[in-house]
């Protein structure tokens, strides 16, 4: 390792499994200390345990790191809170949090409860917000800003049957650009990124995907807590991790003014909006059609038979 991150505090959410412990532990190996996070939930967001986290601090600190575990619901202000006073109080600064923490429960739009979606934006969404709010009143005082990173998902475009998965990580793309915005001037960058990886997130979805593993995201995130992304701020990186991609910055791109100057009627946009502004494609729904051919495809071998009716 090269100490890309030597001598920063770095706080890791979700820091127990899958990403966020493999950002951790390179985190630690490039020479940060590491506030690992973590309540070790089941998929659902129920059993939750602080012993995950302790795993985690264990295995850096074999390794010769420094870490410590802070265990909680990071929706929670205050252990949202708590996890960057430990950083502070321990090692004199927060450097930079990353916001790997989340949970999923599947359900289309329609049979979706209100607890379904709520507990789904409360953990990532407003998980991001304890954090981000926490560290970034004490980063925008100290001397070199600090670093701020999500996790967010291409599915923050649209989602078949994740809804308030799609909503939370949309959520966390306008937030963190909301961040970036108001904190440039303290040296405070605020970046995403939207991982593909096979996790036990992942593992169950029904078709193929780019998918890397959790350490193959981990170089992505050490690089945009570094110094060396000091001006790197706002934006959405595609990690597969053999393929990066920048995501393009949302920008009105045609427009109609009304004949009259001052109003329009119903029947004056019936009448041009087709032609004078039209649409914008969504990419997703020629994908959704690949996939839920590719699903069919696929579902008479795993059923064990033939397909022939």
């Amino acid at each position: 390792m090269t100490g890309h991150l030597s001598g920063r505090n770095v706080a890791v959410t979700g820091a127990g499994n899958g990403i966020g412990r493999a950002v951790a532990i390179l985190c630690a190996a490039e020479g940060a200390r590491v506030v690992v996070a973590d309540y070790g939930v089941s998929l659902d967001g129920s059993d939750p345990t602080s012993g995950v986290a302790d795993t985690v601090v264990a295995e850096i600190t074999d390794a010769g790191g420094t870490a410590v575990a802070v265990a909680g619901d990071v929706s929670d202000t205050a252990v949202g809170q708590r996890i960057v006073d430990t950083a502070v109080e321990a090692w004199g600064s927060i450097d930079g949090v990353a916001c790997a923490a989340g949970i999923l429960r599947e359900r289309m739009l329609f049979n979706m409860s209100d607890e379904e979606f709520d507990d789904v934006v409360r953990v990532h969404l407003r998980g991001h917000f304890s954090l981000y709010r926490a560290a970034s009143a004490v980063m925008r005082k100290q001397e070199g800003g600090g670093r701020l990173l999500g996790f967010t998902s291409g599915a923050f475009v649209a989602s078949t049957a994740q809804a308030n998965y799609s909503a939370a990580k949309g959520g966390i793309v306008s937030l963190t650009k909301s961040a970036a915005f108001a904190l440039r001037r303290y040296g405070v960058t605020a970046n995403c990124i939207a991982p593909v990886a096979m996790t036990r997130m992942s593992e169950k979805v029904p078709f193929q995907i780019e998918a890397g593993a959790p350490e193959h995201i981990a170089p992505l995130a050490v690089y945009l807590l570094s110094e060396a992304a000091r001006e790197v701020t706002a934006q959405i990186y595609t990690c597969t991790g053999r393929r990066i991609a920048v995501w393009n910055q949302p920008a009105e791109v045609r427009e109609m003014v009304a004949a009259n100057g001052e109003s329009f009627s119903v029947d004056e946009i019936a009448g041009r909006l087709p032609d004078d502004v039209g649409l914008e494609e969504l990419p997703l729904f020629a994908d959704l059609e690949r996939r839920m051919a590719e699903m069919a495809e696929n579902q008479p071998a795993a059923e064990g038979g033939s397909g022939a009716t």
